[in-house]
């Protein structure tokens, strides 16, 4: 991938709804250039989409943890995403190595919604669980290091 290309999606990272004339002005490409860098980028899958980034707190949801699992019966079909994907709370999962076999990111918000939440996953899962409640998180959403800026 081009240089132009990783700074592109760095500032698309930063601010997704950058004009194509502002990213313009950080790169040195013409409005139209821009364009179809940005759009090659949407059609090869690297620029999957564009969010919202929300105030969880504002939203009614202070409580962020994570949930490691793991199938009680290890002989049973491993179907945990496919089984949970329905719980509206859970903001990520993740397929892990180590003693549990995913990781939940969840959002509820207050900790009986979490004991509420966790009931849930175990029935629905036939899992066990083990569970890390956020503190406060310095940082979250990064871009990705491209391989463009500083340390590079």
């Amino acid at each position: 991938m081009e240089a132009l290309d990783r700074q592109l999606i760095e500032l698309l990272c930063a601010d997704g709804r950058m004009s194509y004339t502002d990213l313009g002005k950080h790169t040195g490409l013409s409005t139209s250039a821009v364009h179809q860098r940005v759009r090659r980028l949407e059609q090869r899958g690297i620029i999957r989409g564009y969010t919202a980034v929300v105030d969880h707190e504002a939203l009614g949801l202070p409580l962020t943890a994570f949930i490691s699992i793991k199938p009680i019966d290890p002989s049973r079909s491993d179907d945990s995403p496919e089984a949970l994907a329905d719980i509206k709370e859970i903001e990520a999962c993740h397929s892990v190595a180590g003693d549990e076999n995913y990781i939940l990111k969840v959002r509820v918000g207050k900790p009986s919604d979490l004991e509420a939440l966790l009931a849930e996953i175990r029935s629905k899962a036939n899992v066990a669980t083990r569970t890390t409640i956020v503190l406060s998180t310095p940082y979250e959403g990064r871009p990705p290091a491209t391989g463009s800026g500083p340390g590079a």
